[in-house]
């Protein structure tokens, strides 16, 4: 079941993101709420098998790579993070997430939802993933000083 992410279950998803932070970026509880409380989706799946995060255009946000999508494109949804719990993988939680975040960026009248997987360190799963769900290289960065390498997606709605 997909809920959204509430102040009594941000404590889980921080350690969960913080566990996962070399391929999200780690967060202090203080920025995890202000990106919840910014989000234009912010859902989870069960006590914490599964969250993303996501932004419309509009955001507060000062992520290199959100201001890359800004820079180029007048209007879209930017998938900030989305992570499965290891022990809920192959559930089709990740997918359920982006059908429920395409849905609804569809009905605010998006057009396109975008995001960023690593080149370096790599990620190879997260590329099948999204080349799977449609999404479609349209740039590249390197990012904080030389230390990450990140590839750009945009898939249409």
């Amino acid at each position: 079941m997909i809920e959204p992410i509430t102040k009594k279950v941000e404590p889980s998803v921080l350690a969960l993101n913080n566990e996962h932070a070399e391929e999200l970026s780690w967060l202090e509880p203080a920025e995890l709420a202000h990106l919840v409380a910014r989000a234009f989706r912010a859902p989870r799946i069960g006590n914490l098998e599964a969250f993303l995060i996501a932004f419309d255009q509009n955001a507060d946000y000062d992520s290199p790579n959100f201001l890359w999508f800004k820079a180029r494109y007048p209007r879209f949804v930017y998938v900030d993070r989305i992570l499965v719990a290891p022990e809920a993988r192959g559930r089709g939680h990740a997918r359920s997430l982006y059908d429920d975040l395409f849905g609804r960026a569809k009905l605010a009248g998006h057009a396109i939802v975008v995001c960023e997987i690593n080149v370096d360190p790599p990620n190879p799963v997260s590329e099948a993933f999204h080349a799977a769900l449609g999404f479609s290289h349209v740039g590249d960065a390197v990012i904080h000083g030389g230390k990450k390498a990140v590839r750009y997606y945009a898939r249409l709605i």
